[in-house]
């Protein structure tokens, strides 16, 4: 008796999946999904800024004996667009100072990141120890990890932002291999 319920529930099942499928292909239908993000800001963020690989190449350990040492600098930039006239200003989280224009859009860029044990001046590696990275903006200022940077004037239409990433020595032991990091960005504008 069991088997027979079973029989016949799997037949019904059949044929309602059957049913189902020849009216799927007698009415021809179909989706379509559209996405997309409206903002505000004055400025759009070219692609390939939005997310970057900045590859380090093969750091030496003989350029990081000591804490403190430092390899060569490696230079990324963020590339801003179509830069509408807009009034701006924001106030410089360091020194108190605002900058404003009244046809220039103003932004500053927060890196946020975890940061190194040792020194939390740098943003943390994965992979190896005794090495984390210092950012710094265009001026050489220290990128201080989840705080808005100095306020920029972004010009009408296109211009680009440079910052740099530098391996630094840390205060643990020192070792070698293949390392990475994650650094996300904040854009802010007022």
């Amino acid at each position: 008796m069991k088997s027979q319920r079973i029989n016949v529930l799997g037949g019904l099942l059949l044929a309602f999946a059957g049913g189902a499928q020849a009216e799927d292909v007698e009415g021809m239908h179909g989706m379509l999904n559209i996405l997309g993000a409206m903002h505000e800001a004055p400025c759009s963020l070219e692609m390939s800024s939005i997310h970057q690989t900045v590859d380090l190449g093969a750091v030496s350990t003989s350029q990081l004996q000591r804490p403190g040492d430092q390899a060569p600098a490696k230079a990324f930039q963020l590339r801003f667009l179509d830069c509408q006239r807009s009034e701006g200003s924001i106030r410089s989280e360091r020194t108190g100072n605002l900058t404003w224009s009244a046809f220039q859009p103003v932004v500053s860029v927060a890196f946020v990141a975890p940061a190194d044990a040792d020194d939390p001046r740098l943003v943390k590696v994965q992979g190896i120890s005794g090495m984390g990275l210092q950012l710094t903006d265009a001026q050489g200022r220290d990128v201080q990890l989840g705080q808005r940077g100095e306020p920029l004037l972004l010009p009408m239409g296109n211009s680009t932002r440079t910052w740099q990433v530098r391996p630094t020595r840390t205060a643990a032991p020192l070792s070698s291999g293949a390392f990475k990091a994650v650094v996300d960005f904040r854009l802010n504008y007022e």
